[in-house]
């Protein structure tokens, strides 16, 4: 799997956003707290806005905040609306792939490969990133030393 700098920065931008509590935070304040480009980082938050993940307030006390309590926003819901489709095959779904001969158990690859992507982060809120409690499965996995290879 390979996020892009954008998802990457996004998730980072809704963490941030849980941990500072109720009141809206600059945009400014979130790129600085997380080394994110400020300019790319307000895009970023359109795109996020746009997706239902945050609000958005102008004004001397505005601001961004999220839309959700934190637990309710999964990372793959953020993933999807910076980037679309977890898994994709050159663009397209992996159901909608047909691969001819030898190469036809691909396509159960691919569908397998989404399925544990998933699996993992539907299961992970912006929530247990910023507090740091991964689910169970996610926190054994990641205990694994060939998981770090």
């Amino acid at each position: 799997m390979r996020l892009s700098a954008r998802v990457d920065y996004a998730l980072r931008a809704t963490v941030q956003l849980a941990v500072s509590g109720p009141d809206p935070i600059s945009a400014e304040r979130i790129a600085a707290a997380q080394e994110i480009p400020a300019k790319f980082l307000e895009s970023i938050l359109l795109q996020l806005r746009r997706g239902g993940v945050v609000t958005s307030r102008r004004g001397p006390d505005g601001g961004h905040q999220l839309a959700r309590p934190a637990a309710e926003i999964s990372l793959a819901e953020v993933i999807r609306v910076i980037d679309g489709p977890l898994l994709g095959v050159r663009g397209h779904r992996p159901e909608h792939l047909g691969y001819p001969g030898p190469a036809a158990a691909l396509q159960d690859v691919w569908i397998a490969l989404r399925a544990s992507e998933r699996e993992i982060l539907e299961a992970v809120s912006v929530a247990d990133v910023a507090e740091g409690r991964l689910p169970d499965k996610v926190r054994h996995l990641a205990e694994d030393p060939k998981a770090w290879e």
